[in-house]
Formats: C-alpha cells, structure tokens, sequence
C-alpha cells in the first residue's frame, strides 16, 4: 500500500519532493550539442532550431489542409483572420511551452504530475490521448486520400486499411537520430511552401487580390462571423488545426533534447533561440495555411465546376470533398497530372511527418503523466488502432459518399476542445516563479497567454452546440437538432 506520506505529496500544489526524475524522450534528450561561449548567431541559431520546426509539422498536417481548403471554398477570404489569430496564439503558446521546459527541465505532463492533484492523471492523460487519436486520424484520412490519388485502383476504404502499416516508415526515421528526421521535414515543408509561394506571389493568374486579402486579415465582419454556425464551426476546427494541445507537452519536452547547461547565460540564450525558433517556424505555417485557403478561394470560391486543360469538367456543390479536389489548387503551376501527383505525394508526407511528432507526443504523455514506458513500435501501433477504427467504420458506411473533408474537420474540432485543458496548466505553471525561478513568464507572455486562454475556451464553449450537430452528420449523414 502507497503510504500516507506519499499520498499526501500527490495532491499538493508545492512543488517540494518532486517525483524521481526522468528525461523526456530518453531516446533523443541531451543528445544535440549547442555551441558554448561567443559562438555567432547563425551557429547558435542552427543549433537549437529543430524542436518548434517539428512542432509546425503538426500546423500543416492534412488537418489543417482540409479546414483551410473548406475556409477558402465556402466563405472565400474572410476566415483568413482566423488562421492569422491562430497562428499567433500557436507562437505565444508554444514559446511558454518551450520557455517552461527549457527553464525547469522538465516537461509539461511531469509538471502535471508532480504537482497537481493525483486525481487529475488520469483524466487529463486520458484527454491528451484523445486529442493525438483525434491527430492521427486526420493524418488516416490525408494518407488515405493521397494513396487514393497516387493509385486510383486502390479504394479509399483499402487505403486507409494500408495507412496501419506506416509504423515502419516511422521505425526507419528513428533509428538514424533526430536531426536527420528535422532535416527531412525541413526540405518537405520548404518544398510545399516554395510552390504555393510561386502561385500565389509570380504567377499572374493565381495573384490574390492582396488589399482585400487584408482587409479580411486585419478587419473582419465579427457580426456575421458569429451569426453563422457553419463559419464558426471551421474557424473553432482551424484552432484545432493549429493549436494542437498535445503539442504544447511535446514542445516542453523536444527543447531538453539539446545539452542546456543551467548558468544563467546559458539559459538565458537557450531561451532566446528557442523562442527565435518557435515564432520562425510557426511563421512559415502561418503561410502555408494562409496560402491553402488563398488558394481555395481562387479556385473553388464562386464557381460549381473547373474546366482542365484536358477538356475534362469538374463540378463543385454543397456536398464536394474539398480535400480530394484540392490538387487543383497547383494545376495553374504544375498542369493536372503534376498537380495531382505533387499534391499527393505532399498531403502523404505532411500525414507521415505528423504521425512522428504524435508518436512522440504520445511517449511525452503516456511517460509523463502515468511513468509507463512501451517501445515506440507499440505506441504508435495502438495510437494508430484508434484512430484508424472509426476511420473504417465511416468509410465503410458511407462506401463513395464518404466526405473525408468533413471528417478531418470534424477531427480538428475535436482538438480545440480538448485545448482548455492542456492551456491552463501550462500558463499555471509558467506564470510562478516557485516553478519558473527568474526565468518566469514576463507580463506580455502573460497578458498574451491568459487572453489566448480565454479567446480559445470562449469560442468552444460557444461553438460547441455546432460541433455537436456536425458530429451527428458526419457519423450519420443526417442533420441532428
């Protein structure tokens, strides 16, 4: 029997006799050395990068495609104020996390804990583990998608069957360490960014028109936002998209994979690069995000069909799977075929690339909040199996009809709502100074967390009758009241 003493520890909010401690990620912490002394910015910057580009995988995964591809399809520019407010609510969130394990050396779900109340584990791990299962199957669905694209004969149900298997790419990355796995992402996302750059900055006929694009950026109609539940709907599944909560533990935890000494020069700078690191790479998802929505509404905004070079027409309505459309986006660069082959081959690594960082995230919970250890085979084996069920069970039902897009938004939905309850302990931790030292938070990383806090839990609460009716059509194919 666990003895009363301990008992008492638990429930405790002092952060006195704190549980024995492990490394986050044993495979992977203090394993990245980081220049020491008067080492030049770009030297020290190229050491800590990595961590938050790993994070914004997270930002551009098939999740994010389908919420920003049904923003720009439905309601043209005027959600792009959401992927803005967003984007920046990721940054301020992810550099507290980074800051909260850089500065204590200890991730976020130890910090849960260690010094919460026992009785909060179990939910709150439970939570996490929805939240990356909820991840994971947007990344079936993307995968699927792009298999189905890639491979015409293979059927969407048999293509998210074979996704269960991609624990073996994710094998083969790990065993040649964590920069090669940073540097593989790193020529991914450039690649992706690179040509939606082209369309949307050099090819004159997919140039935005930029003074409205900011105009809907900067100054929104908030009135007939919140007047429409099908706008507020995906702009609550755009914050999921982006501001992932299990992100926020493997943030805290990635950050220790670099050799951080604890003088408080060193600390100090650690600090610096990291949050250089988070606003840079969280800044190129921003514009990937935006510039899938641009490109949404460019080509599908207004329009029922798109007539190919081919002579082939494709027709739009209510009921389109944007996400198995959205290849079109890159036809005014590629042509059709290149289009749809890049577009695939994209939407499968973003969904791959994912699947590392819920993979690790899932270790950072699981080891965090319940000390049990597994081998990472096994983790995202049973991570996948829960995601990859109610997959096959909607596609199945469903059989043609199956609208992947609204699946993967109904996901991200998900998300959001599980975000409260990663936010709040995070700020909580962050903002004292018995856990944080000197290195706690200053009062705009305050003011901006806490406002991102109740921004977030707000529009769930407010959303959340919307989420609830969508839900139904989506596992039903029937409107629910």
């Amino acid at each position: 029997m666990k003895p009363l003493q301990t008992d008492i520890q638990d429930i405790s909010l002092s952060p006195a006799v704190p549980a024995p401690r492990q490394a986050s990620l044993e495979q992977v912490h203090s394993t990245v050395r980081v220049p020491q002394g008067n080492a030049g910015f770009w030297r020290a910057y190229l050491a800590f990068a990595g961590p938050a580009l790993l994070i914004s995988v997270g930002y551009m995964d098939p999740g994010n495609w389908s919420t920003d591809l049904q923003a720009g399809a439905q309601f043209k520019y005027q959600l792009l104020w959401i992927v803005g407010l967003s984007s920046l609510m990721a940054i301020i969130l992810q550099v507290i996390s980074a800051r909260l394990g850089v500065a204590t050396g200890r991730d976020l779900a130890q910090h849960c804990r260690d010094h919460l109340w026992a009785w909060t584990r179990w939910p709150n791990w439970l939570s996490c583990e929805v939240a990356i299962a909820a991840c994971d199957l947007a990344e079936v669905l993307g995968s699927a998608v792009a298999l189905h694209l890639l491979f015409p004969r293979i059927s969407l149900l048999l293509a998210v069957i074979i996704t269960a298997f991609d624990v073996l790419i994710l094998l083969a990355l790990q065993r040649f360490g964590m920069r090669l796995i940073e540097a593989v992402i790193l020529v991914l996302v450039a690649t992706i960014a690179t040509c939606f750059f082209i369309e949307i900055f050099v090819l004159p006929q997919t140039r935005p028109d930029f003074g409205q694009m900011g105009q809907w950026l900067f100054a929104p109609d908030m009135p007939k936002f919140f007047k429409n539940g099908d706008m507020v709907f995906i702009a609550i599944g755009i914050i999921g998209a982006t501001v992932m909560p299990h992100n926020l533990y493997l943030h805290s935890a990635l950050v220790q994979s670099r050799q951080l000494r604890k003088d408080d020069q060193s600390m100090r700078k650690a600090l610096r690069f990291n949050s250089i690191d988070t606003t840079v790479a969280l800044g190129i998802a921003f514009f990937v995000n935006a510039a899938i929505l641009v490109m949404a509404a460019l080509v599908f905004f207004g329009h029922d069909h798109v007539a190919l070079a081919s002579g082939q027409t494709i027709k739009f309505d209510d009921n389109t799977d944007w996400i198995q459309a959205a290849y079109l986006t890159l036809a005014p660069l590629l042509g059709t075929f290149a289009a749809s082959l890049f577009f695939a081959i994209g939407l499968f690594a973003s969904g791959q690339s994912s699947t590392i960082t819920g993979t690790l995230a899932g270790q950072v919970v699981m080891e965090g909040f319940m000390h049990w250890k597994i081998q990472p085979w096994v983790r995202r084996l049973i991570t996948r199996l829960c995601a990859i069920t109610p997959a096959i069970v909607l596609v199945a039902q469903q059989g043609v009809k199956a609208n992947v897009n609204d699946m993967l938004n109904l996901s991200q939905v998900v998300l959001a709502i599980q975000l409260p309850l990663a936010m709040i302990p995070l700020m909580f931790f962050a903002s004292l100074k018995r856990f944080m030292g000197q290195h706690r938070l200053g009062w705009f990383l305050l003011i901006a967390g806490w406002a991102t806090v109740l921004i977030i839990t707000a529009l769930d609460i407010y959303g959340l009758p919307d989420a609830w009716r969508q839900g139904i059509v989506v596992f039903t194919g029937h409107g629910g009241n």
